[in-house]
């Protein structure tokens, strides 16, 4: 198991931030892992929105499946993991003041026996910490 929490400051008001993160094929324009987004569901965005998204972190390539189980416009949005990698995961967006977001990501994820089950969440976790510390950059400078 992998439990992972990292946040940074957003120089932009909450709405422009929901706006951006509420749009989930534009994560791969700021998640480096994430290389393609492919929706399951008739739906895009809201509750229950499902998506396959093609991960790589290193050598490992996977198909991450995914169901938005939390849609609370300009707060939060939960995920499912469903498929070889499961787990939960969360955006959180807080005004710090009028013009300043803090963006919080937390994950809890298991891994398959070919990843290393719990011995690859332990090894894997500050791997993607570090591929996520990197993400939030790549947000970071779209603002």
């Amino acid at each position: 198991m992998a439990d992972i929490a990292i946040e940074t400051e957003l120089a932009a008001e909450v709405d422009d931030v929901w706006e951006d993160v509420c749009d989930i094929a534009s994560h791969v324009e700021w998640m480096q892992d994430a290389s393609d987004i492919v929706f399951t569901s008739d739906q895009t965005q809201g509750l229950g929105t499902t998506f396959d998204c093609l991960t790589k972190v290193g050598p490992i390539r996977l198909t991450d499946r995914m169901e938005i189980t939390e849609w609370a416009p300009r707060e939060a949005i939960g995920v499912r993991h469903v498929g070889l990698v499961t787990g939960e995961g969360r955006f959180t967006l807080t005004a710090t003041n009028e013009n300043t977001t803090r963006f919080v990501w937390a994950e809890t994820l298991y891994f398959p026996w070919w990843l290393g089950g719990r011995i690859g969440g332990w090894v894997g976790s500050p791997i993607l910490r570090g591929v996520w510390r990197r993400n939030l950059q790549m947000l970071r400078a779209r603002y």
